[in-house]
């Protein structure tokens, strides 16, 4: 069996197809009486806290909220797309600074915090959902994209996502609209530290040396790719993923002459620890999977990009269900429809891009953009906020 003739990926995008148009078309009628309700019972006035019946309307179609620019919008989902096809992570991250803090609706939710609770809730929850559309498009598109290109390990990413669901379910249900991230936040930013600098250790020469098949694989990706002589084309069905052996037991795969193995039942474990956190925080997960799948499994950052991103697009998919039909939270499609256009693009040009990035600096990137993170919610976490963006 030979992982390009697979139909579990088909299945799977059909699959998660279905509970997409689910989610879109079952609870606005619910929400929308539920938000009309929070507005009612809110302040109005021209003060902050207040609605402003007399203004033009925004976010939510809220009288007085954001009316965020769909260029600019569409112009972040792009880069949002990029980074997450690019390394298979922090999009949600991405996708929340554009949200909470370029387009100010962070601090127009904050502000109902005290006259308006409930509101203050269902723009926090929409926020979260938004992100995870986002995050959710591009992990589809990306999949896509890389299974072409054989460069997604699909046993692995069926294992890391079966796990995924149980705890993209469960989470929603119970901290929709109820549970604060303060107690914790700090200290989950400096788990994010820790990884970070794990990783950046990885791209060090002792580090490597650690990692024999990972650095082979690599190096011969890098040898078909980026040092390509005299325009050569490389047929990337004969040297991408292929399955060797598929059981519960063990899988064995090889790419690019290389030779890879793992046991299913370790990424099943490790995907629902890693979807529960992602859904908790409203984001994608994939700034976790990734140093599971570079340090646990072994894999070159060359496979874990499409990987991650199977794993992500169906915790992204239960987690939107669990909150768009079991909760009756719904997005702002005014908004979000430009930042899906952006999405794709940004999407179907990471894959394509990433190929060319030698393995070592896809790994530093993510470094990069993990201090970024862990910055954040370490001094979010402690000092009460953001030293950066979204604040």
């Amino acid at each position: 069996m030979t992982f390009r003739h697979s139909w579990g990926f088909y299945f799977i995008l059909v699959t998660v197809s279905v509970i997409l148009l689910i989610s879109i078309f079952t609870p606005s009628i619910s929400f929308a009486e539920t938000l009309e309700q929070a507005i009612a019972k809110t302040p109005h006035g021209i003060e902050k806290g207040m609605i402003n019946p007399g203004a033009q309307t925004g976010f939510l179609g809220i009288p007085g909220a954001p009316d965020v620019n769909l260029l600019w919008a569409f112009l972040w989902a792009m880069w949002v797309g990029w980074i997450f096809s690019t390394v298979g992570a922090f999009g949600g991250i991405m996708a929340g600074v554009g949200h909470i803090t370029i387009f100010g609706l962070g601090d127009y939710a904050k502000s109902f915090k005290n006259t308006g609770p409930v509101l203050n809730k269902l723009m926090t929850d929409s926020i979260r959902v938004s992100n995870q559309w986002m995050v959710g498009l591009s992990a589809l598109i990306s999949s896509i994209n890389y299974y072409k290109m054989g460069r997604l390990v699909l046993p692995l990413g069926i294992a890391l996502a079966l796990g995924s669901v149980t705890g993209s379910i469960i989470v929603p249900i119970i901290t929709a609209g109820k549970i604060k991230l303060s107690s914790y936040i700090g200290y989950f930013g400096l788990c994010v530290f820790v990884i970070g600098g794990f990783l950046f250790y990885e791209t060090t020469e002792k580090g490597q040396s650690k990692k024999k098949k990972a650095k082979a694989a690599s190096k011969a990706f890098e040898e078909a790719h980026i040092k390509l002589k005299n325009n050569d084309v490389v047929d990337e069905s004969q040297h991408g993923v292929k399955i060797v052996k598929w059981s519960l037991s063990k899988v064995i795969f090889t790419f690019y002459g290389v030779e890879f193995s793992f046991n299913p039942a370790i990424p099943v474990i490790g995907g629902f620890f890693i979807a529960a956190l992602a859904s908790f925080l409203g984001i994608g997960g994939g700034f976790l999977f990734v140093p599971f799948l570079t340090s646990i499994a072994g894999l070159p950052m060359f496979l874990v990009a499409g990987t991650s991103a199977l794993t992500v697009l169906v915790g992204m998919i239960v987690s939107i269900f669990s909150y768009m039909v079991l909760k009756g939270v719904v997005v702002y499609w005014s908004l979000i429809g430009v930042e899906l256009f952006g999405i794709f693009i940004g999407s179907m040009i990471g894959p394509r891009t990433s190929k060319y990035i030698p393995d070592i600096w896809l790994k530093r990137i993510f470094v990069v953009l993990a201090i970024y993170v862990g910055i954040r919610y370490t001094t979010k976490g402690f000092l009460g906020y953001s030293i950066v963006p979204p604040f």
